[in-house]
Parts: C-alpha cells; structure tokens; sequence
C-alpha cells in the first residue's frame, strides 16, 4: 500500500483557528484539512443542529411538486410512491409513503423486482398504477434518466415527480416536477443528498406546508441516516447534520423495524460504521434475494412483534445471501486465474448463472483483491446485467459513458454503476473498456492508497485528543476517521497474531525514540502476515487510527493499525 501523507496547510490558517477556538494543533490542522477554517464552520461542525438545513424550496420545482401532492390529496386521488429495491431505495419509499399516510390515506407502495423488471422506473410498474386506478406517481432515487417510461405514463393520464440524486443525461424526462440537485439548472446549496435525502426534502417541503416544524420530522431520521450510510455519500453538509440526528433515533428510539433488526447488537451505541456492516446488508438482502417489498413492509411495521417476524425472515435472506457471494466470488477469482487478466488495467467477469441480486457485492469484493475498476456481468433475460465498482479517485461513470455505444443502458455513480448490454457486444465493451481505463487512470491509482493526515508522535495523544476526535463524528466520504503515522516504533515483545488463520496481529507499541514513556496496545486486522516485520525490536513506522477499547469496565487507547513498514 502506498501512504500518502496530506500536505499540511498554512500555518498562519492553522494558528488563527487553534486561536479562536482554544484548540491544539493538530485538531486546528484536521479542521482546516476538512475545510474548516472560521469560528462559525466549527461550530456547524462540531454543534450541528437541524436548524442547520436549507429551506427544501431552494431546490428547483420543489414548487410544483409539493402543489402536485396537495392536489392529489384535495381530490382524492390514488399516489404510488416508487423507488428502487436497493437501501436508498426502499428506505425512501418508506420515508415518504408513512409521512404521507400519516394524514392521507390513498397511498400505495412499490418496488420493482431487481431479477423481473430491473432497475429503476418499468412499464410494469407504471402498468400496475394504470390498473390500480393512480393517477400520480412519486418515483425516488431513480427517474432522471426514464424519458421514455414517463412519456409512457404521460400517454395513461399519470403524472410523474421524480426525486433522484443520479446524474441527469441530456434531457430530462417530461414530469410534474423533477427534484434533483444535480440539475444543472437547480442552485440547491449541497448537492450530495442521497435518494432517501431528497425524499426528506420533500417531506420537509409538505411538512412546512401542514404548519409542521423540522422536530416533527425527527421520527424520520432513522431512515435518512441508513440510506446515508449505506449509499456512501459524503458525511457532510446537510448529510452531517441528517446522519448525526438520525443515529441519535437509532440509538434511542428507532422505528420497530430497524429495533428489530439491531436488538440482538450487543454495542451500547452504534456508528455509521455499524449501521453500514449491521443494518444495510441485511436490508438490501430482501432485494438481492427475495423482493425489496419485504424491507419496505419491515421499515413501516408499527407493531414490535411483526417486526421481528419481518427481520427473522430477512436475517435469513442475509444469511443466504452471504453464502451466494462467498461461491460466486470463488467462481469469478477462478475464472481471472484461469484467463490470466491479473496483469490487466480493469477486472471484466461473466458467468450467466450468477445471482443478480449478489453481483455488486462480488464486484467490490474482486476490486479489494485486485484493486482495478472491476464489472462484474450476468444472464438476465435476454440481456447481461452488471455491477460496476471503481478504486479510489478513479470516476468508473466516465469511463463507461465512452463506451456507451456498446450498452443499452447505463446509470450511477463515480464509484458504483449498473448496466445493461445485448450478449453479443459482451466482449466489444470488455476490449473498450479495458482500452478506455488504461488510457485515462493514473498508475498510481491502481496501487491501494493509505491517505495520512497527520504525523505525530506518542507524546501527542491523550484524552483530550481522543474526546475532541470523537465530536468530529459522524465518519464517512469527506470526513473520514482521522488516520495517523507515526514513525520508529518498536513492539515490546509481545506481539502475537490473532484469528483462526492468524490473520491478525496484536502488539503493544512504544515510540524508538525517548519520547515521554507512552506506549499503546494495537491491533492490525488483516496484518497477521507482517509478524516477522516487528520482531527483535525492529523499529517500524506505522499508520493508524486512534480507538477506545472498553473491555471488563476498563477503557484503555488502543491504536488501530491500517499498515506498517520497516
């Protein structure tokens, strides 16, 4: 792994702000780092409070679509609130179809199945409104590219507000309202809400409209906070402010739902780390495996005990789930051995039996082990479906945009994206991929990066510093866990590797030099392999991540190692 220590900023930036705020140096470092460098900033970001987001009405046809919506409700008429099977997804749809019945009750839900319709909006859907006599559909965190099926739903008397976080295409689709920050023409102040965040705004919208203040809302943030974590968008702005208070409902009194699936978590208080390895997987699993209407049925169950029933069903989705992954990821490690593609920029795999609900999955799997931009494709239908994952720094969006030719459809992120292609053009798009990806990525980037931002000594860290790096939470893109490098250490002797493949390594670390007489427990997960690197005091130098460790009452710092070398 390569260590990339962040350049350090002006020091006459750093000393104003560690003036103001009374602060050492290294906090007034890591502030500025984050962008970070007035009074009032810090305070946003260390005293976030809800009063902090932007009126939901700066955002373009935020207007029309909350007219639309009372419209509907004055005139009775049926609303099908839509959304993709993913977290985001059905985490939205469940924000706001229990916001809207909560006064209005002509509301109906629905998700598309991932292996039937595929993503997004589908004539299936907008068929099953035709049936059902709706007359207005609320589509969330998909739609900005659905020009066609709108003009569909068009042509059947149904209108369309679509509220999305995707990248527009060129045209938009022809709806009542279309709310998407990353419009060209919207000005929205932040731009990075996920789909259930947009879906927020607009709840925040009618909400201001009923004569509702922004605390009536707070019941919802349990859900804002999931799609946030599990989307991966960056923790800041409007989604700081949304993932601080929603983790607050987690912890303290979350819907039956998400209580039913964390009662069994034995941490008194969970992060955003825990929400995105606990709650989200076993979210999405009703989607990968069995239908995303089962994870919407578990996030608007009132009733405890049906909870846990809906949970118990998708803990074993989950379970099902793991072990698809794990074969398929045998399966497609296999497939690249027998090719011989390791020496080759991006990593392109096919096997037309494999579980479409898993593919994402594999894909981020394949890209931890060989770190390229990684495609991970399947039989669906007629057509090969896949999942793409990206390497940091490295936009896969772009990429696959220059091979647009060879793909009926395409949609996502920088890092994430889905796509559709006929059979036959499978290995046209894998030659210009490859082509494309060796042409545009920096060498650099397909070799992991540890990004450091700061160096300091032992001498530095105490509970001071560990209580003010714990006000910088929430974690997540953009205000990531403070990573630290500290050079000549030596282990005491009693290093040891951990787990049943010894795959990790436990040490106690003093700094080389006489630096006061701190020394500090670490663990170093996955580093069981680099024993012999910290043995007969050898000095090191190590990156890492500052923790509390609390075990029999005690709580001591330990140092979470992400690398080491001599």
């Amino acid at each position: 792994m390569r260590w990339t220590l962040q350049s350090k900023p002006e020091k006459e930036q750093v000393q104003k702000l560690q003036n103001e705020l009374q602060v050492d140096e290294i906090i007034a470092t890591l502030l500025v780092q984050r962008g970070i460098t007035t009074y009032d900033q810090a305070k946003t970001f260390f005293r976030p409070t809800l009063e902090d987001l932007h009126n939901p009405y700066l955002m373009k046809d935020m207007d029309k679509a909350v007219s639309r919506i009372e419209k509907a409700i004055e005139n009775g008429e049926n609303i099908l609130v839509f959304g993709d099977y993913d977290v985001d997804g059905t985490t939205a749809v469940s924000l706001v179809s229990s916001y809207l019945k909560s006064y209005y009750p002509n509301i109906a839900t629905y998700i598309p199945d991932r292996y039937d319709e595929g993503y997004g909006i589908s004539y299936k859907g907008i068929d099953y409104a035709d049936d059902n006599g709706i007359s207005l559909i609320i589509a969330l965190d998909c739609g900005i590219k659905s020009i066609d099926h709108v003009a569909y739903a068009n042509a059947k008397n149904i209108d369309f507000i679509i509220c999305d976080h995707h990248r527009p295409g060129n045209e938009l689709p022809n709806a009542v309202a279309v709310l998407d920050p990353k419009r060209d023409d919207c000005t929205y102040p932040y731009d990075e809400l996920c789909g259930c965040g947009v879906g927020f705004k607009l709840i925040q919208a009618l909400a201001e409209n009923r004569n509702q203040s922004i605390f009536d809302l707070i019941p919802y943030l349990d859900l804002v906070a999931t799609a946030i974590a599990a989307d991966i968008v960056p923790i800041t702005g409007e989604n700081r402010v949304l993932a601080k208070f929603g983790l607050e409902v987690i912890n303290s009194n979350p819907r039956p739902g998400i209580k039913a699936l964390i009662q069994n978590v034995k941490k008194k208080v969970l992060t955003i780390t825990d929400v995105v390895f606990i709650i989200a997987p076993r979210i999405n699993a009703a989607g990968r495996i069995k239908h995303g209407n089962e994870a919407v049925a578990l996030l608007t169950e009132f009733d405890l005990e049906q909870a846990e029933i809906f949970a118990s069903e998708i803990e074993q989705h989950n379970a099902d789930r793991k072990d698809l992954d794990k074969q398929i990821t045998i399966e497609a490690l296999s497939q690249i051995e027998t090719n011989n593609e390791k020496e080759k920029f991006t990593t392109v795999v096919y096997q037309e039996n494999w579980h479409k609900g898993v593919i994402g999955i594999v894909a981020s799997r394949l890209t931890e082990t060989y770190y390229r931009p990684t495609i991970v494709f399947t039989k669906s239908g007629d057509k090969l479906a896949a999942s793409a994952r990206s390497v940091k720094d490295f936009d896969i969006y772009n990429a696959l945009e220059a091979c647009s030719e060879h793909l009926e459809q395409f949609g996502g992120h920088m890092y994430a994206a889905g796509m559709t292609l006929k059979e036959e053009n499978y290995q046209k798009f894998k030659d210009a991929f490859e082509k494309e990806v060796q042409k545009t990525i920096h060498p650099d980037l397909l070799i992991p990066e540890i990004s450091v931002d700061l160096e300091i000594n032992f001498s530095d860290i105490n509970p001071k510093l560990i209580r003010l790096l714990s006000q910088f939470e929430p974690f997540g893109p953009q205000n990531m866990t403070p990573v630290f490098m500290t050079k000549n250490v030596k282990d005491t002797g009693y290093a040891k590797p951990l787990g049943k493949d010894n795959e990790h390594l436990k040490l106690f670390v003093k700094q080389s030099r006489s630096i006061g007489k701190e020394g500090f427990g670490a663990i170093g997960f996955g580093l069981g392999t680099k024993l012999d690197a910290v043995k007969n005091q050898k000095p090191f130098d190590i990156v890492y991540c500052i923790d509390e460790n609390e075990f029999n009452g005690n709580v001591t710092i330990q140092l979470r190692l992400k690398d080491l070398k001599n």
